[in-house]
């Protein structure tokens, strides 16, 4: 994958956080807190349905692709059993009494429950358009479908403050919809080649059951990390208010600026690190990444936390907790971003079981903590507990891939790494009793990162330096 591809790709995570920078503040200004909530739980609830759904067939798509010559084909595959099993899904819940809306939202109102089906349906045939994009290379058009659903989600909210004075829950759930079936409609336009030929495209059946058999375990893995970071806001849904998973949600999108990181370093290092393992690169240049990628994730710690009082700037007074949460939330995409670096032992050996097995422990670790922590703390619980349960993601991953592997150099990263994480969660619970000495604190944290990594820190500027240069 070369530059190009690469800032392809990157394009749309940037873009996207950059976009919602914008939006969020503007829906919580004009938005009840308790709506921002129930979009949330459909976003939970949305991205579980789709990975069910799935069947695991869409890890076995991306498997397949480079393997097999008739690619509509391999593509029908993977989608057509989703498919029957949604209208399968569908046709019981005609038929049944249960509510989604009630279930999700606490609400009785027919039409939404039909946006939630099309917005389940149209999530489910994203995810699949998604993966040609991605196996084809297709950078730019991939992040095109992130980015034009986000700035027409955007021009609606918009469009709204200029001709409604009334903002309710019906009009928050029409501008989702909308955003995501311009996602489908990008993306299907975008691989139309491909579907055109996929519907007459004959399924090998043979194909098809090696696809399941490779897929069908995957989704208790993918289940089981879906539940690790989502557990925290159906634990806020039944043991707290929607209030509270509103001002969770909020301060977890500001945590996107941690995502882009998260993203375009999994992009790029996942086929470069198997490269240098088949090419036989020296260890140490591993070890080096990783040292790199610790110095950033402590640097965004320790900047997250001394100018988390910036969001006050942008939200109502009722959101001005979330500046105090953030930095937990960060936990996620940072800690499981250095988790990337420290794991492939795991997937050098090929040994997925551990991958598992590491999930799972993780998710209990969070369902014992948000069960603890939600009924007392609300939103500021479940951030910490989520940040703990990471902590530990990223030490198992760590441990486990050093000794079926080659051990690396990993004490200076758990102590640097844990004391961040005792600053963040005392910041969330305390930061508001003792803001003065909590920017001591992160001050602290900066300087001592930097003298640790002081020549990480030097050769990253001068890299910086000779790019620009070139350019």
């Amino acid at each position: 994958m070369n530059l190009k591809v690469i800032a392809g790709f990157a394009l749309g995570p940037i873009g996207t956080a950059l976009l919602s920078f914008i939006s969020l503040p503007l829906i919580t200004w004009f938005f009840s807190s308790e709506d921002i909530g129930r979009i949330a739980m459909l976003q939970v609830f949305t991205s579980f349905f789709v990975l069910i759904l799935s069947l695991g067939l869409d890890q076995s798509f991306v498997r397949e692709y480079h393997d097999v010559d008739d690619k509509p084909a391999l593509f029908k595959s993977a989608l057509l059993p989703g498919l029957v099993l949604f209208f399968l899904v569908l046709f019981v819940w005609l038929f049944s009494p249960f509510s989604i809306a009630k279930y999700l939202f606490d609400l009785e109102n027919l039409a939404v429950e039909l946006i939630v089906i099309f917005c389940l349906f149209m999530a489910f045939i994203s995810r699949f358009l998604s993966l040609i994009l991605r196996m084809q290379e297709r950078g730019v058009a991939f992040s095109m479908s992130q980015l034009l659903p986000k700035a027409l989600f955007l021009a609606v909210i918009l469009g709204y403050m200029l001709t409604i004075s009334d903002f309710t829950f019906f009009h928050l759930i029409v501008a989702h919809s909308i955003s995501i079936i311009f996602v489908a409609m990008i993306l299907l336009w975008g691989t139309r080649d491909t579907v055109v030929k996929a519907i007459v495209a004959k399924i090998n059946i043979k194909k098809l059951q090696s696809m399941l058999h490779f897929g069908m375990p995957l989704i208790i893995g993918g289940a089981a990390f879906w539940g690790l970071t989502a557990m925290d806001k159906l634990f806020l849904r039944s043991l707290s208010t929607f209030s509270e998973l509103a001002l969770y949600s909020v301060a977890v999108s500001f945590a996107t600026a941690a995502i882009i990181f998260q993203n375009i370093f999994s992009t790029i290092w996942a086929p470069t690190v198997y490269k240098w393992a088949i090419s036989g690169i020296n260890d140490e240049k591993i070890d080096l990444v990783t040292d790199y990628v610790t110095l950033a994730v402590l640097l965004l710690f320790s900047l997250a936390g001394l100018f988390s009082w910036l969001i006050l700037y942008m939200l109502p007074a009722e959101y001005k907790s979330v500046q105090y949460i953030l930095v937990c939330c960060m936990a996620y995409p940072l800690l499981y971003t250095l988790s990337e670096a420290t794991v492939v032992g795991i997937g050098i050996t090929k040994k997925s079981g551990y991958s598992m097995a590491i999930s799972v422990l993780a998710l209990v670790i969070n369902i014992v903590g948000n069960y603890v922590l939600i009924p007392f703390w609300g939103a500021k619980g479940a951030a910490v507990s989520t940040a703990i349960s990471f902590w530990f993601f990223l030490v198992l991953r760590t441990e486990i891939s050093s000794r079926i592997w080659r051990s690396v150099p990993r004490l200076k990263m758990y102590f640097m790494t844990l004391t961040c994480l005792v600053a963040a969660i005392t910041f969330c619970f305390y930061g508001e009793l003792y803001r003065n000495l909590f920017v001591g604190v992160w001050f602290t944290l900066l300087c001592l990162t930097l003298i640790l990594y002081k020549k990480h820190f030097l050769m990253g500027l001068l890299w910086l330096k000779n790019m620009k240069k070139q350019s």
